[in-house]
Formats: C-alpha cells, sequence, structure tokens
C-alpha cells in the first residue's frame, strides 16, 4: 500500500497536470507570446481570424501600428507581405498584417491615405457605385499618439477642415459596418450576397481587432459580428474577395496575395 507520503506527492503532481491543461489554449485559440496582442480562429457565429491589440500598447515604441504602400526607394507598391517582411528594418518584426484598403488597378488607394504624417491620396467623398461608395463610409486613423479611431468619412471631413484632427496615418474605405454602435443602415439581414469579408472595429474592451471571415458572409453578418459579438461600436469593412488577405504567423496564416496599402503591426526589439 502506497504510503501518506506518496499518494500526496502523486495528489500534488495530478493537480499540477489539471492546472497546466487549463491554462493551455483551445485548438482554435491559437495567441501570440505577448499579453498585448494575439491572434485567434473562431467558428462562431461564422468561421473567422482575428487579431487584436490592446490600444494602451501602441502608446509606447515597441509596438507600433502602421500603413505600407510603395517601397522605400520608389514609386512602386510593395505589394505583397513577402515584400513587405523584406522591406522591415533590422530589429523590426511584422506581429500580424491584412490588406488595409480598396485599390485601382495600379495598387493605388482610392480614397484617403496618410503615411507618416504625408498625404498620399485626399479624402473621397465622391458618389458612385460599389461598396466604397455605398455611404457612409469611413476613415480609420490615428495620430503620434497612437490612439486609433473608426470614423465616418463626412463627419472625419469636418475635423479634418477645422484642423481638430493631425492624423500620422489614415486609409479610407467603405462601407462602415459599425456607426456609433448602429449597423449600416442599408444592410439587408435577408441579404444572400456572401463573400469572404475583412475589415477593423474599435471596441469596448479597449482592443483595436482586425478580422478576416474564412467563410463567405453577408454584410449584415459581417456587422453584427463587429457590434453584438466584439463589442465594437464603431467598424469599417476593408474588402472583400480576392482582395481579402491576413498575415498572422502565431495561427499560421500568411496569404499569398497581391494588394495595395497594407496595416501591419510592428514589433520593435530596440
Amino acid at each position: 500500500m502506497p504510503s501518506a507520503t506518496s499518494l500526496a506527492t502523486l495528489a500534488s503532481v495530478a493537480l499540477l497536470a489539471l492546472s497546466l491543461s487549463a491554462c493551455s489554449p483551445a485548438a482554435t485559440d491559437a495567441a501570440s507570446d505577448s499579453s498585448q496582442w494575439a491572434c485567434q480562429i473562431q467558428q462562431a457565429p461564422f468561421a473567422y481570424s482575428a487579431c487584436a491589440i490592446e490600444a494602451s500598447a501602441l502608446g509606447d515604441k515597441r509596438h507600433v501600428l502602421q500603413l505600407f504602400w510603395q517601397k522605400s526607394d520608389s514609386t512602386q507598391p510593395l505589394l505583397s507581405f513577402d515584400e513587405l517582411l523584406a522591406a522591415l528594418p533590422a530589429g523590426q518584426t511584422l506581429s500580424f498584417a491584412m490588406n488595409a484598403g480598396m485599390y485601382n488597378k495600379r495598387f493605388a488607394p482610392i480614397g484617403y491615405t496618410v503615411i507618416e504624417g504625408v498625404e498620399k491620396r485626399a479624402l473621397n467623398l465622391k458618389s458612385g457605385g460599389g461598396n466604397f461608395h455605398l455611404l457612409p463610409n469611413g476613415v480609420l486613423w490615428w495620430e503620434r499618439d497612437g490612439k486609433v479611431q473608426i470614423t465616418e468619412s463626412q463627419a472625419f471631413s469636418e475635423q479634418l477642415n477645422g484642423g481638430q484632427v493631425q492624423p500620422w496615418y489614415a486609409t479610407q474605405s467603405g462601407p462602415m459596418l459599425v456607426i456609433q454602435d448602429q449597423i449600416h443602415p442599408k444592410f439587408n439581414p435577408e441579404s444572400q450576397s456572401a463573400k469572404i469579408r475583412n475589415g477593423a472595429g474599435v471596441c469596448r474592451d479597449g482592443r483595436i481587432r482586425f478580422v478576416h471571415s474564412d467563410e463567405p458572409v453577408t454584410f449584415y453578418q459581417f456587422a453584427t459580428l463587429f457590434k453584438e459579438y466584439l463589442g465594437c461600436p464603431n467598424a469599417l469593412f476593408l474588402d472583400g474577395g480576392v482582395a481579402s488577405a491576413l498575415y498572422a504567423p502565431s495561427i499560421n496564416r500568411h496569404d499569398k496575395k497581391q494588394m495595395g496599402v497594407m496595416i501591419g503591426l510592428v514589433d520593435s526589439s530596440d
């Protein structure tokens, strides 16, 4: 018969194993090695991949959210995650990235674009066809302090003209998915137009979320995800179909697609 000491040792080992098991992420919840950002794969309410960064983490110098478009030595677009990775300075790594808005045949953005304080494309308030002009559309932007916001384009125009904002980075796309906690008024709950889609949301829990649907969804379904499941009062559609792309090595995702402007979280070891 085992001694009392042996039984106590076995009980301690079992308790430790149980604790480790409870702390292990599920197969669909592959987190990063940082407590400030993480990428996950989820299956409800539909299959999607999401990367999130704590808004508070963007105030330091280690984690920096950036937009990328052209090569540093030319006006040619980077086009791919592979080219972006190759262009990063030594000491910097790309934690995650996705396409950051719509573009024309030359892979140039069709909406307002600011990179490191330089306006690359003017704010586009024109009416027209296509998703971009399914008004209201919006602008994903932040100043040098790193505070990320999503603002409806007309409201943003008023702030810009009034000198109230000085974007360090900005990308315009459309349509808005969620506006001040309301789903876009033109989205139809009964729509059958389902596509792969990606977008971004500024959420109540202090996180900025970048979401890629891993199965075709309607605009209404995608907006509902941000509003009801992720708790994002403001969310913006970035693009869909063949233009949707995600780079997230922590969940083994590295899409090989061409795109215009990209948005990515850069981690600096310096």
